[in-house]
């Protein structure tokens, strides 16, 4: 399997098997996960070092082939995609993105020295949600991108996300149902947090690892039965309803009592 070589605003190697990555234990939320595709250097980063400032973690790919791998592999949140890429180009992707089932729906923000109108509207039309002229501003850059999270993933940037009595505030990083409060360790709150993020969605235990572990982590599935079983006693006090329904032979979902 060909595997793409990746780096961060702090110069790290990050290879797309896993061979490295940067855990960011302790943030506030799960990590919010913005690909940018771009092969300036210079501006790669600039945009790294100030979304990672902001708490995102940052995937970059120099060419249109490896950004094509990256999205075959993993999951993003938002899309930063240069137009003028070497060998496949931004434009292309774009449109390649756009038909497939799996990114259809995730956020493509277009940067470009193409400010002429009919290339803002070619790009649109091929599917970018939002359009930067580049020299851009690194403060409205950053408002956009949490404008497109705010509409198209709001669970995912909201301090607090609650699915029917059960309530997750992240900044003081406390669950709580109903009136009383849930004491979880740091795995159940961070699997809480991912499921609740994707609330009504049947999550498959793979998945489960993916999202709370890393791809990188060396883990049987059964891992997720045990942390599902302690998480499910916390939530649960006396006549209390389940919230966490197994769907047998697909996997977990969360979903109102």
């Amino acid at each position: 399997m060909r595997v793409a070589t990746l780096r961060t605003a702090r110069g790290q190697a990050i290879r797309s098997d896993g061979a490295l990555s940067d855990s960011r234990e302790g943030r506030a939320r799960m990590s919010i996960r913005i690909l940018v595709v771009e092969d300036d250097p210079a501006i790669v980063e600039l945009i790294t070092y100030n979304l990672e400032g902001e708490g995102f973690e940052v995937i970059v790919a120099e060419t249109g082939e490896e950004a094509q791998l990256l999205v075959n592999e993993e999951s993003f949140d938002v899309i930063l995609l240069d137009w003028m890429l070497p060998g496949v180009s931004g434009i292309e992707l774009c449109r390649r993105l756009r038909q497939r089932q799996e990114t259809t729906a995730v956020p493509i923000i277009m940067l470009t020295a193409r400010g002429e109108e009919g290339d803002r509207v070619r790009g649109l039309a091929t599917g970018a949600d939002d359009y930067i002229v580049k020299p851009f501003s690194v403060a409205e850059l950053i408002a956009r991108v949490k404008a497109m999270l705010r509409r198209a993933s709001p669970e995912r940037v909201s301090d607090v996300i609650t699915v029917g009595d059960v309530s997750l505030d992240r900044l003081a990083h406390r669950v709580r149902r109903a009136q009383r409060e849930v004491r979880l360790g740091p795995t159940e709150y961070r699997l809480l947090e991912f499921m609740m993020e994707r609330a009504g969605r049947v999550l498959s235990r793979e998945q489960i690892l993916d999202g709370v572990w890393g791809r990188q982590a060396e883990l049987d599935e059964r891992t997720v039965d045990v942390h599902i079983g302690r998480l499910r006693k916390a939530l649960i006090r006396g006549k209390e309803a389940e919230v966490i329904r197994t769907v047998r032979g697909a996997g977990y979902v969360i979903e109102p009592a």
